[in-house]
């Protein structure tokens, strides 16, 4: 590397140990970079034209031409020139003491009208122009393209701003909602940095728009995400844009944020500031370069449809009708429409709370609104993005932007709320009270915002916001039991079996009735479903289903019988009697067919674990003195399930020692983990616990853990040391922490009654998960 490259890129890794130091603000590193590598490509340009320029003007463009480099960015750069002939001799000069440096290069070469014929081709080279600025050299060659530049992209908009348009939709639809993710893309996602140079695109093209593009909101907004994107690069040393669980707290401090809560609760907001403006934006775009005839029609009461957009009437006092705000939100959302912006903007300088507890009228119009299924979303986003939905539920702003850290929830609470309503009103039709399903899944996490579990602070909360709306007492105890009881149906689904009667009986005492058991299962498959794909899947639905129909069965004083065993196939009575292992799989569900020995179930959960198979449920069947019958419900961790022969053919090496299974275990955990980046900002919880009060037939032994391969396998071998029989176990994953939950008896048949006993097993399972590999929390 030359002593000019050198030069520059230590002009870079000073101001980065400064950013990181704490001496240099983030948001001042793209402006003092910029001016670093001005400086130098200045002395290099000279040198390449021998300080002979004109005809020749290096521009910086994008990004760079803006002055926003960040460490990782590309030195973008046209080299404009006149047709000179040693043009190539000074492009090459300065193509090479770039690469020399090992910083990202994107460059062209161009005359003043190679340049302006792509303006119309090429809609990345027009936005780029937009924001070049010259560097070095030939002033009065780079101003005349420049200025024509724009005039081009001016004249050309309709047609570039259609195009980008349609990039944009399609961009968000690959990298999601930057305010609402758990790892957003600094740069690509909605609300980002690309949506910012978008807004910047649309006021070039229709000036009367610039005030909003550069409006206060949306500069304090660009800063917090280009200081993120600031920080990022600088912990990371790369040129990723995306905001990674693992680097959140690291960048939050270098930011001077108190935790990377606080971080992704400023980034959230940025981004809903972006998205909003830009959303706005684009509307009144199309509305300019498209202009049609105005439409105005009244609607209801001091309400009128404008060109598409529910707006006030001229008269209409927000101050003197409290009733406006949600009127407004409610024909909005029904109709699928925007509220006009001088509307929200009468709304956020007029509106207040309704008076408590609210009259019939604003309760209807507000749970008609929470009907309307996906329409609520950006109803209530263009609302809260002015503070006014929190007019309607104070408690609104304690969930506000609040991130949930791990895999399993992929957004905010505020979205997954809003989300969950949208889900649940899917299922209006399936229950007896819609209104309180929808109004249960708007305040089912609302305890998020507040200290201590959230399902136990979440049910004061919700009684406060449902008497203030007015609901009676009746309804009231409703909406507290579905925040209280939300996650019971997914829980006992998943984690009891629910062949033994007593399960059905323990959730039918919780719900008390059909209609709340009718309102519970919708709002487990809503709120599910805004979870996230983890959360909700085909598997849970059907289980949870289950469940339902044999609660609802126990409300209706019908009596659950204990279901009887599963008798062995034909073909499996012949192996019982042959005495061989056999192992058999149809689809995902797995049975072994094998000698009865201890640790029989460790060795087929370990080597289930080897090919790649997670287990889900694992069952006893009813073999005979000898032979055991087991039945394994498998998800494979990478969507192919393995080769079956092989499988019967390791399991048959483990069982007869001849495959040291706990090393080969150990090398894939070791091997994975090596790759695994963390999926949640704190740590799995780590606990067992026994209950011998659920079913009359069956200790009940829960282990909670960080996942990891061959967990199940390593619980498995603790029972047979333990000299503990497994009647079934079932798997229940939450993201980065597994619930594994074992029905057990001893080797009697008898449950697990005395407490020296229960307090062993307890103590060897502890030692058992914290002692295997990979057990350090995730």
């Amino acid at each position: 590397m030359s002593v000019e490259a050198v030069a520059l890129k230590g002009a870079r890794e000073a101001l980065l140990s400064a950013v990181r130091a704490g001496q240099l603000a983030a948001t001042e590193f793209p402006r003092r970079y910029a001016a670093a590598a001005d400086e130098w490509l200045a002395q290099r340009f000279a040198e390449a034209t021998g300080g002979k320029a004109k005809g020749f003007a290096l521009l910086a463009v994008g990004g760079y031409g803006r002055g926003e480099l960040c460490p990782g960015s590309d030195l973008d750069l046209l080299l404009l020139h006149k047709g000179r002939r040693r043009t190539a001799a000074v492009a090459d000069h300065l193509w090479y003491a770039v690469w020399d440096t090992g910083i990202g290069l994107d460059h062209s070469v161009r005359t003043r009208g190679e340049a302006l014929t792509m303006v119309r081709s090429d809609l990345k080279v027009a936005l780029g122009l937009l924001d070049a600025r010259l560097v070095a050299g030939d002033r009065a060659l780079a101003e005349s393209l420049l200025g024509e530049a724009r005039a081009r992209y001016r004249k050309e908009s309709r047609e570039l701003l259609s195009e980008l348009e349609e990039s944009v939709g399609a961009r968000h639809k690959s990298f999601g909602e930057l305010a609402f993710l758990l790892e957003p893309d600094l740069k690509q996602s909605a609300g980002g940095l690309r949506d910012l140079g978008a807004l910047r695109a649309i006021a070039e093209a229709i000036p009367a728009l610039a005030p909003m593009a550069n409006s206060p909101a949306v500069r304090d907004a660009e800063q917090t995400i280009l200081a993120a994107r600031v920080a990022l690069q600088s912990r990371t040393g790369n040129t990723g844009d995306r905001l990674l669980l693992q680097e959140q707290d690291q960048v939050a401090e270098i930011l001077g944020f108190g935790d990377a809560d606080l971080l992704m609760a400023a980034v959230a907001e940025a981004g809903r500031t972006v998205a909003a403006t830009a959303s706005e934006a684009w509307q009144r775009a199309r509305a300019t370069l498209a202009p049609t005839e105005p439409e105005e029609r009244p609607i209801g009461d001091d309400l009128h449809l404008s060109n598409g957009q529910v707006a006030l009437d001229p008269g209409a006092d927000p101050g003197i009708d409290p009733s406006l705000l949600l009127r407004v939100a409610l024909a909005a959302a029904q109709r699928h429409a925007l509220i006009a912006e001088e509307t929200l903007d009468r709304l956020a300088s007029r509106a207040s709370a309704p008076r408590e507890p609210w009259n019939l009228a604003t309760r209807e119009s507000f749970l008609a609104l929470l009907q309307t299924g996906d329409a609520l979303v950006p109803v209530v986003e263009s609302l809260d993005q002015r503070r006014l939905f929190e007019l309607l539920i104070p408690e609104w702003s304690a969930v506000r932007n609040k991130p949930q850290r791990n895999a399993y929830h992929r957004f905010t609470v505020d979205r997954h709320l809003l989300e969950a309503v949208a889900r649940a009103a899917e299922h209006l039709g399936e229950v007896d009270r819609p209104d309180l399903l929808v109004l249960g899944a708007l305040l089912h996490d609302i305890g998020k915002g507040f200290p201590g579990d959230h399902s136990e602070v979440g049910t004061e909360v919700a009684a406060r916001i449902s008497r203030r709306i007015g609901l009676p007492e009746p309804d009231v105890e409703t909406i507290v039991d579905l925040v209280a009881f939300h996650l019971v149906l997914p829980e006992f689904a998943t984690r009891r079996d629910l062949e033994d009667p007593s399960t059905a009986a323990v959730v039918a005492r919780l719900v008390k009735d059909q209609r709340r058991l009718s309102l519970l299962a919708a709002l487990c498959q809503a709120d599910g479903q805004a979870t996230g794909t983890a959360a909700w899947g085909s598997w849970k639905a059907e289980l949870v289903q289950r469940l339902v129909e044999r609660a609802g069965e126990v409300l209706d004083g019908k009596p659950i019988p204990v279901a009887a065993a599963v008798e062995p196939t034909p073909a499996q009575r012949e192996l019982l009697a042959a005495g061989k292992l056999a192992v058999e799989a149809s689809g995902k569900r797995v049975t072994v067919v094998a000698p009865d020995r201890p640790g029989l179930l460790a060795a087929v959960t370990g080597v289930l674990a080897l090919h790649g198979c997670n287990v889900r449920r694992a069952t006893a069947g009813s073999g005979n003195a000898e032979m055991a019958i087991d039945v394994f419900d498998v998800e494979p961790v990478f969507e192919r399930l393995p080769d079956w022969a092989k499988v019967e053919r390791d399991l048959a090496a483990a069982l007869d020692g001849q495959m040291p299974l706990a090393d080969e275990l150990a090398r894939q955990e070791a091997a994975y983990a090596r790759g695994r980046r963390p999926s949640s900002a704190t740590p799995a919880q780590h606990h067992v616990l026994i209950d011998n009060e659920t079913s009359a037939l069956a200790t009940i032994i829960e282990v909670r853990v960080p996942d990891r391969i061959g967990l199940l396998h390593h619980i498995a071998e603790a029972f047979a040391e333990l000299e503990v029989d497994v009647v079934s176990a079932l798997v229940d994953t939450l993201g980065h922490e597994v619930i594994d939950t074992f029905y057990v008896r001893d080797t009697a048949g008898a449950k697990l009654e005395s407490p020296a006993r229960t307090d062993a097993v307890a103590a060897a399972l502890e030692a058992a998960i914290g002692a295997s590999p990979g057990a350090a929390p995730a």
